[in-house]
């Protein structure tokens, strides 16, 4: 299973990220040095992830130009 957190607009408290740290099965990631807004750091945290994992699907075959 998967999941991806997004904090408040103020980000996480720091006693919030410790204890997501000492859990065996997390990994902490940001989204760099910029501060979003929690609905814009969701939709740039999904893109990264589909942009890594994928999406799923094969990709189609490439065509040739013209």
């Amino acid at each position: 299973a998967w999941a991806i957190l997004t904090g408040p607009e103020g980000g996480f408290a720091r006693g919030e990220l410790d204890d997501l740290a000492e859990l065996p099965f997390a990994t902490l990631v940001g989204l760099g040095p910029r501060i979003l807004r929690a609905d814009t750091a969701v939709l740039a945290a999904l893109a990264c992830w589909q942009a890594i994992i994928g999406d799923g699907r094969e990709r189609p075959p490439l065509r040739a130009p013209g």
